[in-house]
């Protein structure tokens, strides 16, 4: 299976819809608008009703140029221009309902993508989040879905209406004087080519402008996230440039293809003014040989002009098109991306624990990102009992995350089994599965909002006394209640603001407010002093009493008291036992040790 490199991960294009056609615009648009057939079906009508009265209005104005000026039968002007009155009344209405319904449709098309790609996101597997890129998926799910709504609104207000217009005007031209529909017949084709020319050279542009959206959004985010380490080091100078050349790169893609849209407008008046011109020289000679009446003419010029105000509609809306399109790729691209594999059963209810609960088990587990020559984890077994504590440690990019991520399913296995009490985490409802974890991540993200509302996503039914319990156990209730507001205090995104050390003993209050059969702490005392860490160790003992505690860790001080310790070297469990017991068997170990640690604390 052929893969590429995206985000730094080998990708697998399985996992995506391998090709997209040129229909995925029209067969998203059609599937999100199927629940509104009965808004879809009055819009057309409608716009077939606005479209006939305008046409009929030329054919009336040919009859009292003819019938009343030119008979001087001021009953006949009054007759048809009162007529004519009722048609536009008519014409306004329908055009107007027409767009009001279908601005409503497209709103709604509109806000039902966002939640889909929004739900779908939440869904994906973290190697899928992680290739296509937060910035990429904010902008799939804002800009590109804004591309699908606005043509939405223009394939209601004017691609009903364009055809029917277009083919009724040259109907009616012909019938008006057969001599000069040739005109008609030979500006059709040339109006035509040129749209499709227009349309050919957006295609790409677009899907390149909206790949540099991407990278915009992606440059923009990572300075501002990493303002700090810019400043630190002096990269400003760098990252304006860095930033200036991708906005460049937009700019550029973006006034080329302006420049086709702009080119569009000259290129069709070049045609109608010579068409103009060609059907007033030759109609007037006409009129001057008794072969024609000049109403004829007024109406055939009118209807001439509403063939080519047909074709300038087609050509405005299949010039925005190709950009609508590229959305449409980008947007099922996501969608169409496999998610999370979810198991058969209720996902709802929660896992009712067994008498005697038997721990956390990984069986020759393997986990590989599609087409990766070598894996992640491989052929990892160990059992951590209930009431125990199994601590990871290896070096920087061994596999040790990742054996936490298997365990909510956050990754799935490549092969192997984890199971939980017995039970295949796999057979488990993903929600049953994770009601059972307390989970703290080794990016310590808090969310906008207040300290009560963070720790309350695990438990929103929990008490103030429960977070001020929890907060206590995690060592955070003395900085918390010195805040201003203390648990009602308001966190910006991430936490900014606070210490590392305070947003992850947050987050460990978070994890430990909810009472779990496993704990996962994947490197969640890197950033606490070494009492501060003790402390919070020795209170957390009591607390986790009777559950499995998992902890991943850099720090030997962090695993020395574990009752057993795995140690994770490439991907492989290359040693297992006390910290007393790895001294003694594993090299490798006593050299984490020794680097470490003063040779007194090492004995």
């Amino acid at each position: 299976m052929a893969t590429r490199s995206r985000g730094g991960i080998v990708w697998n294009p399985r996992l995506r819809r391998p090709t997209i056609g040129g229909n995925v615009l029209a067969s998203l648009l059609l599937q999100r608008l199927a629940p509104f057939k009965s808004h879809v079906l009055a819009i057309v009508l409608l716009q077939l009703v606005q479209t006939g009265a305008t046409l009929l209005l030329p054919t009336f104005n040919a009859k009292i140029v003819d019938d009343g000026l030119v008979a001087g039968n001021s009953g006949v002007i009054l007759r048809l221009g009162g007529w004519m009155l009722v048609l536009t009344i008519i014409q306004v209405l329908a055009a107007v309902l027409a767009g009001y319904l279908g601005a409503i449709v497209a709103m709604k098309v509109g806000r039902g993508l966002r939640q889909e790609l929004f739900d779908k996101i939440h869904t994906l597997p973290d190697q899928d989040v992680a290739a296509f890129g937060p910035a990429s998926l904010v902008v799939r799910t804002t800009n590109d879905v804004l591309q699908l709504q606005n043509i939405t609104v223009l394939v209601f207000s004017m691609l009903v209406a364009a055809p029917v217009m277009g083919i009724g005007g040259v109907i009616l031209a012909v019938e008006q004087d057969v001599a000069l529909s040739w005109i008609v017949f030979a500006i059709v084709p040339v109006l035509l080519l040129i749209m499709l020319l227009i349309v050919r050279k957006l295609v790409p542009l677009y899907r390149e402008g909206q790949n540099l959206v991407d990278r915009i959004n992606g440059v923009l985010r990572e300075q501002i996230l990493g303002t700090a380490v810019i400043r630190a080091f002096v990269r400003q100078p760098f990252e304006m440039k860095r930033f200036e050349a991708a906005n460049d790169a937009l700019t550029q893609n973006n006034l080329r293809s302006a420049r086709i849209v702009a080119a569009m407008l000259p290129l069709v008046m070049i045609v109608v003014n010579l068409s103009s011109a060609g059907v007033v020289w030759l109609g007037g000679h006409r009129i001057i040989a008794g072969n024609m009446q000049l109403g004829a003419l007024t109406a055939f010029i009118a209807y001439i002009m509403q063939i080519l105000l047909a074709i300038m509609m087609a050509m405005y809306v299949l010039s925005t098109a190709p950009r609508a399109a590229v959305s449409a790729e980008r947007v099922t691209e996501v969608l169409n991306t496999e998610s999370e594999t979810v198991s058969p059963g209720n996902d709802a209810g929660g896992l009712v624990r067994p008498a005697r609960p038997e721990g956390l088990r990984f069986e020759n587990v393997v986990f590989a990102y599609p087409g990766a020559e070598t894996p992640v984890l491989d052929s990892i077994t160990f059992h951590a009992a209930p009431g125990t504590t199994t601590a990871v440690i290896g070096s920087t990019g061994s596999g040790k995350s990742t054996i936490v991520s298997l365990v909510p399913r956050l990754l799935e296995v490549s092969s192997g089994s984890i199971s939980l009490d017995g039970r295949d985490v796999a057979s488990v409802p993903l929600g049953a599965l994770r009601e059972q974890l307390g989970v703290v991540p080794q990016e310590s993200w808090l969310f906008r909002g207040t300290i009560a509302e963070n720790l309350r996503i695990s438990l929103p039914s929990a008490t103030d006394s429960q977070l001020w319990h929890a907060l206590e156990t995690a060592q955070a209730a003395d900085f918390v209640n010195e805040l201003p507001q203390g648990l009602e205090t308001t966190l910006s995104q991430g936490g900014a603001g606070l210490s590392g050390g305070q947003r992850q003993r947050l987050c460990i209050a978070r994890a430990i407010l909810r009472p779990a059969s496993v704990y996962l702490f994947d490197d969640s005392f890197s950033a606490l002093d070494t009492v501060t860490e003790a402390k919070l160790r020795s209170a957390l003992e009591p607390e986790l009493r009777g559950s499995t505690i998992i902890i991943v860790a850099q720090r030997v001080n962090t695993v020395v008291s574990a009752d057993q310790i795995l140690l994770i070297d490439e991907g492989r469990l290359v040693a297992r036992g006390t910290h007393d017991e790895l001294l003694g068997s594993s090299e490798t170990y006593r050299e984490i040790v020794a680097s470490q640690l003063e040779t007194e604390e090492a004995a």
